[in-house]
């Protein structure tokens, strides 16, 4: 009976962590900040960055979306693929995709 409430006790703490880390954004090493595309949503919506970082909008949706800065700069993201951007100290930006523009993001560049 230990053994098996001590599973259950690891699988639901191990559970917890994986669901705290999921609403957390993914930050490579390399100092690459990643945005997931599914189901018609930038995923986490605002991500923080530094400036000299690039951002990676990864598309899992099976139509292309953009990352778009009216005026400024446009990445566009196929299906199936990524594409990036490397953002500048106060390029703090509000973006969307032109496709599908209730689809929308912030990023925030630190500026330490």
């Amino acid at each position: 009976m230990t053994g098996l409430l001590l599973t259950r006790r690891h699988l639901l703490l191990s559970g917890g962590a994986a669901v705290l880390a999921a609403s957390l954004p993914a930050r490579a090493h390399n100092g690459t900040v990643h945005v997931t595309i599914e189901n018609m949503e930038f995923r986490p919506a605002e991500v923080t960055a530094h400036g000299g970082e690039t951002i990676e909008w990864v598309n899992r949706d099976r139509f292309p979306h953009t990352a778009t800065v009216k005026g400024k700069w446009e990445v566009l993201i196929p299906p199936g693929t990524s594409a990036s951007r490397q953002v500048q100290a106060g390029d703090s930006v509000n973006y969307y995709c032109r496709f599908h523009p209730n689809m929308k993001g912030r990023i925030v560049v630190a500026t330490s």
